[in-house]
């Protein structure tokens, strides 16, 4: 493996998806409305276009070209530049993680992807787009024994089998995608992309022509909208499914080795000491029934969903602790927990329903008759402020920080002393007021800081919790 070699050729589909991918709305909103503007030299926007495709064509291939890639002297070598020549060199003993995953592309030809990061790299170091399974596997290999070779702590953890392992069943993964709420998600993203064609398609045209259909029929229009709930609903299963199926977490000494997809597969290991918080997260659905996902906060992902990355998709709370135990040793989750004083309820209660008011006001001068319906606000947002108040908290137990908190899901947050960068707190004159204070706990993350937090606490607390971070007696994690 000293001698350099390229990537597979496949690796420039890729580079040309990706580059389409990043300028798709910018081409498909020049080649649909730029037409008009050149009348009868369209053909001038044709040829344009055929010649930005063979430029990316043409860069690919080069890109392509010019990036190689070799083992040398304990370092993992990459030149690569199209117009300025670019090496890196990476020693082993630098290397935080080697990641395979194989993309659509990958399965297509039997390739794999490899992503090597290092510490405090906010992306991926080097990425090796498509390459053999095998070459893949040898070079994770490679790596892996340099390491163990330049850092002790790597080779007595390679001399440790695999401790633990959790696997999420499908009947599992079904429950977890039925219950993810992902549905808003597909609703917000299918309205953000047809708003970006209301000057093609003629929405007043069509839906006055629905006016009086509408009118008719309040039947039809439940069928409607029922219909296209059902529909998101399950483009939004079915996506949780792809992504999370045959989801497998093991624990081999100090590191934890996630798997998981069914279109694209993707590993990713994970040293236990790089984690700086665990998230439990319980949504509306999911917390009558007792079931919860848990994510860790990882400083050195390469993008923002590697950095909090899901631990456990769906598990039951009373399991909880047990599975913490087994694979994040030192964390434990408190059921418990000092809550806040009655006088903060009445702010909760006016910060949650203020814009509710504003909104049903709004759609009751706007909309009447129809208007008064947005009368359920109030009832909903004084329910939403309850439950916020209600589970909002916090605890130390010995070097551990447990603070609860509610957006939508109830959110709870453990914190090692050593891994918090920074707390802080601040008091406006109405908490002064009412003795009251909110304070927010900082943790480093891959994708940016991670933040737990709770408001209208006891302004008393906010000492109490500060000193306990200023003090020094705290186990070394």
């Amino acid at each position: 493996m000293y001698n350099p070699k390229r990537l597979h050729p496949a690796a420039i589909l890729l580079m040309i998806l990706k580059i389409l991918k990043d300028a798709i709305f910018p081409l498909v909103l020049i080649f649909l409305f730029g037409g008009n503007n050149f009348g009868e030299k369209s053909y001038l926007l044709y040829l344009g276009f055929g010649l930005v495709i063979l430029f990316v064509i043409g860069s690919a291939v080069l890109t392509w070209f010019r990036f190689t890639y070799w083992i040398e002297n304990g370092e993992l070598r990459i030149e690569s530049g199209l117009f300025v020549k670019k090496k890196q060199y990476i020693r082993f003993e630098r290397i935080h993680s080697v990641n395979i995953s194989e993309g659509l592309v990958q399965r297509l030809f039997g390739l794999a992807k490899l992503q090597i990061e290092t510490a405090g790299g906010e992306q991926a170091d080097v990425e090796l787009a498509a390459i053999n399974k095998k070459e893949a596997e040898r070079i994770q290999l490679t790596l892996a024994e340099g390491k163990r070779e330049k850092t002790p702590e790597a080779a007595e953890s390679a001399d440790v089998q695999t401790e633990s392992i959790f696997q999420q069943t499908f009947p599992q993964l079904f429950l977890m995608a039925a219950t993810s709420g992902g549905v808003g998600v597909v609703f917000s993203t299918s309205a953000a992309f047809i708003s970006q064609f209301d000057e093609i398609i003629p929405f007043d045209k069509v839906f006055s022509g629905f006016e009086h259909v509408l009118e008719a029929s309040l039947i039809f229009i439940t069928i409607l909208v029922v219909s296209a709930f059902i529909v998101a609903y399950l483009i939004a299963t079915i996506g949780v499914v792809l992504k999370y199926g045959h989801f497998t977490l093991k624990k081999k000494g100090e590191e934890l080795i996630i798997s998981r997809g069914l279109l694209e597969k993707r590993q990713i290991t994970i040293p236990t000491k790089k984690i700086q918080a665990i998230r439990i997260s319980e949504n509306l659905l999911r917390q009558p029934l007792g079931l919860a996902s848990v994510y860790i906060e990882y400083a050195g992902g390469s993008a923002s969903e590697n950095a909090k990355i899901m631990l456990f998709p769906l598990i039951k709370r009373k399991d909880l602790q047990g599975l913490l135990d087994s694979f994040v040793p030192g964390y434990q989750y408190e059921a418990a927990m000092k809550g806040l004083p009655k006088r903060a309820f009445s702010r909760y209660l006016f910060r949650h329903s203020f814009f509710a008011v504003i909104i049903m006001a709004a759609c009751i001068w706007l909309f009447r008759p129809w208007g008064f319906l947005s009368l359920v606000l109030i009832p909903l947002s004084c329910l939403w402020a309850y439950l916020s108040f209600r589970e909002a908290g916090w605890e130390i137990s010995g070097n551990q920080l447990q603070v609860r908190f509610r957006i939508i899901s109830k959110q709870s947050y453990l914190f090692h002393k050593n891994r918090i960068q920074s707390i802080t707190y601040s008091t406006n004159w109405f908490q002064l007021r009412k003795s009251l204070a909110s304070i927010f706990i900082t943790a480093k993350s891959g994708a940016g800081p991670t933040i737990g937090r709770i408001k209208d606490l006891e302004k008393q607390d906010t000492s109490t919790i500060t000193r306990w971070l200023a003090s020094r007696d705290y186990e070394q994690v």
